[in-house]
């Protein structure tokens, strides 16, 4: 029993060890950006769906500018039957540092079945 024991110490230190390191890798607060990230995300969507009445369903892409964020989000404009004929829309959205919308344009519009011919490999 003795060396079981041990060798769960060994495991609970090593463990712990791990996770300081991960820590350190990280920086303090590395888990703070990353939520407070999320939490801008999700905002920029609710805000973005709230302005335009439409449902925001994908966040395309997201970066943080000298000037608060930049996203692109998909929106759906209008429902069709069957769903890859609804029409989709990309829109650039920015906001301010504390994640405040300061304004969007849309970019495009597509059907959703269709691929872009924007990206790469779209026709």
């Amino acid at each position: 029993m003795r060396n079981t024991r041990d060798t769960s110490q060994t495991h609970d230190s090593q463990t712990h060890d791990s996770r300081k390191d991960r820590e350190r890798d990280d920086g303090p607060g590395a888990t703070e950006n990353r939520s407070s990230s999320m939490e801008v995300l999700r905002q920029a969507r609710a805000q973005l769906a709230e302005l335009t009445g439409m449902a925001a369903e994908t966040v395309s892409s997201f970066e943080r500018t000298e000037d608060g964020w930049a996203l692109e989000i998909e929106v759906l404009e209008l429902p069709r039957v069957p769903d890859t004929m609804s029409l989709m829309a990309n829109y650039h959205v920015d906001l301010d540092p504390a994640g405040q919308l300061t304004g969007y344009r849309r970019v495009c519009r597509y059907e959703r079945g269709r691929a872009d011919a924007h990206r790469a490999g779209g026709r």
